[in-house]
């Protein structure tokens, strides 16, 4: 069933669901081994720290840390009560001490994790805010939001540097950066992926040179996702029930993942590239081989829709 038996490592997988209930699982194997209810607020986006020690989740509108290896982890250890707003992005600096987030309330914001205060930081956007990456430079975020803006703050300079608007007032739903920094995809709600390669300019800041418009879907694109390592694979998630596989080098369609009943909102790649995780509104998440093109493993115990998923490994 899984193909690279030298990287034996365990796998695990993060769920959240309009059931109220997070679920973490042992992706190798299907096994839920934790589940606690998340009672009166549904969460958005789940991201476990790069220690892997923690899992955050981004709700409406607080975001809650809860430590995986403490004696109760379904309890916060933290809670950041600072937006006003839906959540709709989280993330980590590599080093795991700054945490960013992206709100309907059209502010980025910047957490220092190792200070008890509330946010050190704050970008403020004129529109709801849907998606935010950190750049592998470290240095600078891009958000895109509902009216269809992508700006880039410069966390050195504390300004944006940069605003590309591909399509006038069509929302910008998700961003993904490939992993050297060179390029950038920004995904919309016409089923549409505009790229970017990314230079770096003057004064270190990014560059942006057209590169690609990629009419991926009919309906909605919810989540892209560029791979990790040497794959160059761009994963969408859409509302037309499926993930396509692309190849970056002339994009064209390597392969269409079907399987899901209704909208796949979310996916994550395996840290090796060679695995794929979908969540979708059929309640199910999916693993997929990317070498196969092919479901090896279906994750059934939430009750409602799955909609946020992440995948680490040990």
């Amino acid at each position: 069933m899984f193909e690279n038996k030298a990287d034996d490592r365990p796998l695990f997988l993060a769920t959240a669901s309009y059931d109220h209930t997070i679920r973490l699982w042992e992706a190798r194997t299907g096994t839920c081994y934790l589940s606690f209810p998340y009672p009166h607020m549904h969460v958005n986006r789940l991201e476990i720290t790069p220690d892997k020690g923690k899992l955050v989740a981004a709700c409406n509108p607080h975001i809650r840390l809860f430590d995986l290896n403490s004696m109760a982890p379904h309890i916060p250890v933290r809670t950041f009560e600072s937006h006003t707003k839906n959540v709709m992005a989280v993330g980590f600096q590599y080093t795991g001490q700054m945490m960013y987030s992206g709100s309907e309330d059209g502010t980025v914001k910047i957490w220092d994790l190792r200070l008890v205060r509330e946010c050190q930081r704050e970008f403020r956007s004129v529109s709801p805010i849907n998606t935010v990456v950190l750049h592998p430079n470290q240095t600078e975020l891009i958000s895109g939001d509902q009216n269809g803006n992508i700006r880039v703050w410069d966390l050195r300079a504390d300004l944006c540097s940069c605003e590309l608007v591909p399509e006038v007032g069509t929302p910008i739903r998700s961003l993904t950066v490939m992993w050297d920094g060179t390029m950038v995809v920004a995904a919309n709600e016409r089923g549409t992926c505009y790229v970017w390669r990314s230079l770096q300019g003057i004064q270190m800041m990014t560059e942006f040179e057209p590169l690609h418009k990629l009419q991926a879907h009919n309906g909605y694109i919810l989540k892209c996702l560029l791979s990790p390592g040497n794959n160059r694979y761009l994963a969408t998630a859409s509302s037309d029930k499926t993930v396509k596989i692309w190849n970056v080098d002339g994009f064209k369609l390597e392969k269409v993942l079907t399987g899901h009943r209704r909208w796949v909102w979310d996916c994550d790649f395996s840290r090796n590239g060679e695995y794929l995780v979908t969540a979708s509104s059929d309640t199910t998440a999916r693993l997929w081989s990317m070498r196969a093109g092919k479901e090896v493993m279906v994750y059934q115990a939430h009750r409602k829709a799955t909609v946020c998923c992440t995948l680490r490994h040990d």
